[in-house]
């Protein structure tokens, strides 16, 4: 359900897959992270999205003005997991919250894979 905001002249509304690719642009701009993850439901494999398709491995969920982003991504081998995951939500949620004007209550990073060497 896409955001929405009422104003004295109408109606502003900001569809999903614009804030999934604020998010995504913004979470790839993290260090340790090589890109985001879409899980193949057949075989139950993951696989690393190229920058075309960056919002097929972000979910946003809008309830009551408020954002819910979770992100699946895949990180280098050798960051510590928890920093780079905390620096994910914080820019992601800054940059969302500065280019849309809404609040973001939660962000959930899932790390779905590490790379190891290229």
């Amino acid at each position: 359900m896409p955001a929405k905001t009422l104003t004295d002249l109408g109606a502003i509304v900001v569809d999903d897959s614009v804030i999934a690719t604020i998010a995504g642009v913004s979470a790839m701009e993290s260090y340790g992270i090589v890109g985001m993850a879409s899980k193949n439901a057949a075989d139950g494999f993951f696989e690393l999205l190229k920058w075309e398709n960056l919002t097929k491995g972000i979910k946003v969920y809008t309830k009551d003005d408020k954002l819910n982003i979770d992100l699946h991504v895949i990180l280098e081998y050798g960051v510590k997991i928890s920093v780079v995951a905390e620096n994910i939500i914080e820019r992601v949620k800054f940059n969302v919250e500065k280019l849309t004007g809404f609040n973001v209550d939660q962000i959930n990073v899932h790390v779905q894979g590490i790379r190891v060497g290229k």
